[in-house]
């Protein structure tokens, strides 16, 4: 599939870093130029995702302000942000503008989680940001410069929390991500350490040295085991700050040695039809750059005992993100040269690939929630992924829908073959049957 497969969802005026999905008709984006006077600015901006005639459409209803802070990763848990800008985690609330909400629900109290209600009651400190007195430009998408404010009559975004995460020289959130229930978040950065946090209280639980060297991805599985990768070589799982053991892709591979590849990603994901299995898969990208390119593998692991079960290569180009998708059917997965890719989970098989989409490193990558405006789309489709790259373009992959015969046809077409069979046998051996 070339270019033309994957269509251009949304532009912003910065390097886009991350994107998530925290419903099906909303899409957030972040990144900005960071500290640097270049001009570029930093901010979250709030997508409005709507389906016409079967076509995805993007529009651009809220820019929230980051000031010199780019954002560089996300983690969502319904109305609540936990992002990383530089050294430090903010916990930011969004929910629709007081206009918005009057206009659509009139006389009814607007619905909050637990998690945001325990946020709102439980912390005397919690600010709503002011709104900035700012030019409000063109809120189309393609068109988001002028338009920096954190309040608007669409969205309002508070900040509920702001915490230090990473104190190495070069200090740096790399990842962070919320559990299953909500109760707790974890957060990786450039020093090396875990640093687990309770939420919504955002005390934090736990202080520990994972890693010799930059923490590259975390994720948590349903039962609160955490998954580290590090640039150290290491793979690592834990429950709460103890080791449990650790990962090796390579160990039924004798001609891969140890120090030849290092794990760039790690997520978990649902087995379809079994509720109470998971698996996690991990990606590893070769260590140093050879003249000829080395393979890129994806592993999938069994997500409770941790034993290896498939590993399949996934081409020379270098993996930058992965995502999975709700139900834990597919794997998307981008590289620095701006591919985007997407592999069936069960068997590790692509099934869709656009070169070089982007041009340039793909930041971040987000499955689009099977549901509401998405299910019109996915009625042909089989997925949707968003993908977001230093190129400021956010770009969407549709997986068509892969054509597959009935039941009743392959049940017909053995039974014709058996007949056949049997009228061929009786022709050439007569008195056999």
């Amino acid at each position: 599939m070339g270019r033309r497969g994957a269509r251009e969802l949304y532009r912003a005026p910065f390097p886009l870093y991350t994107v998530r999905a925290p419903r099906a008709d909303l899409v957030v984006t972040a990144g900005g130029g960071g500290a640097s006077k270049t001009g570029i600015t930093n901010g979250l901006h709030f997508l409005r995702l709507e389906c016409v005639t079967g076509n995805f459409s993007a529009t651009l209803v809220h820019s929230h302000d980051t000031e010199t802070r780019a954002t560089m990763n996300m983690a969502v848990a319904g109305g609540i942000l936990a992002v990383g800008q530089d050294a430090t985690c903010h916990i930011l609330r969004f929910q629709e503008g007081k206009e918005k909400s009057a206009a659509n629900k009139p006389g009814k109290k607007e619905n909050k989680s637990e998690a945001e209600i325990a946020l709102h009651s439980g912390n005397s400190s919690v600010k709503k940001t002011e709104a900035r007195k700012r030019k409000t430009g063109n809120k189309m998408a393609g068109d988001a410069s002028g338009c920096l404010q954190n309040e608007t009559p669409e969205m309002v975004v508070e900040s509920l929390h702001v915490v230090r995460t990473d104190f190495s020289t070069d200090a740096l959130q790399k990842a962070v991500r919320f559990n299953m229930n909500n109760s707790f978040l974890v957060t990786g950065g450039v020093d090396g350490f875990i640093r687990i946090w309770e939420f919504p209280s955002m005390k934090k639980r736990f202080d520990f040295r994972a890693h010799d060297g930059e923490v590259e991805d975390v994720d948590i599985s349903p039962d609160n085991k955490i998954v580290t990768v590090g640039r150290d070589f290491k793979c690592c799982v834990w429950k709460n700050d103890q080791l449990v053991t650790d990962l090796r892709w390579n160990e039924n591979m004798p001609h891969i040695s140890d120090k030849t590849y290092r794990y760039q990603a790690c997520r978990f994901g649902k087995v379809e039809d079994d509720k109470d299995t998971f698996r996690l898969y991990t990606v590893q990208i070769p260590h140093k750059r050879e003249r000829k390119p080395l393979l890129c593998y994806i592993s999938k692991w069994d997500g409770k005992n941790f034993l290896p079960l498939l590993t399949s290569d996934c081409g020379n180009e270098v993996i930058s993100a992965m995502s999975i998708s709700d139900l834990g059917t597919f794997i998307g997965l981008g590289t620095v040269t701006g591919s985007v890719a997407i592999y069936i989970a069960f068997s590790l098989q692509q099934v869709y690939y656009v070169k070089e989409t982007h041009g340039i490193v793909v930041t971040d990558l987000a499955f689009l929630p099977d549901v509401g405006p998405v299910k019109e789309v996915t009625r042909k489709n089989e997925a949707a992924l968003l993908s977001v790259a230093v190129d400021s373009r956010c770009k969407l992959h549709l997986l068509p829908r892969r054509q597959m015969f009935p039941i009743w046809v392959a049940l017909l077409l053995c039974g014709l073959i058996i007949v056949l069979t049997i009228i061929l046998l009786q022709h050439l051996f007569p008195g056999l049957l």
